[in-house]
């Protein structure tokens, strides 16, 4: 086994106790020439929950709304996409969309040690400023899409139903 090999399967045991442990294990990834991200891995194996991506906040934020999430939709809870979802980050409400599938190795990366077709489902949930922008908002503050992208096809918000045609 190379320790690349070894590195992965060390990497897979820890995603497998902590998702045990605790439901759901979050991955932060520091942004250097692209934005922090975090990611779940384990929601879709636990509980059937797609799998969620928060661009965009610090790693103590994107880890909060990465449980609460998991422990809101584990509990009945559901995100139809284009809804307005609060309680997640103070004064600033979020939405989901689904994830496109080519975005699923940039972004879900290591979820692959668990899932290696990417057969889960995944959604982004997507803050809003304070004042009421989205990324997409004509009127966002400059660099806004840029720093949390929308990770659908189109790179704006699509339709899709819960359980149909989406997670």
């Amino acid at each position: 086994m190379t320790p690349l090999q070894q590195d992965d399967e060390q990497l897979r045991q820890w995603l497998l106790e902590t998702t045990e442990a605790h439901g759901v294990a979050v991955i932060q990834i520091d942004g250097e020439d692209h934005p922090p991200y975090a990611f779940s891995v384990g929601a879709w194996r636990r509980f059937g929950l797609a799998e969620v991506v928060a661009i965009g906040l610090p790693p103590e934020v994107s880890q909060v709304v990465i449980n609460d999430y998991v422990a809101r939709a584990s509990a009945g809870e559901r995100f139809a996409p284009g809804g307005i979802y609060g309680g997640f980050l103070v004064n600033c409400p979020v939405t989901f969309e689904k994830v496109a599938k080519p975005y699923y190795p940039q972004f879900f990366g290591s979820a692959f040690l668990l899932h290696p077709n990417g057969d889960f489902p995944a959604v982004q949930m997507i803050a809003r400023t304070p004042e009421g922008q989205w990324p997409w908002s004509a009127d966002a503050p400059r660099g806004f899409a840029e720093y949390q992208p929308v990770l659908t096809d189109s790179g704006s918000p699509e339709s899709w139903t819960p359980g149909f045609d989406g997670p």
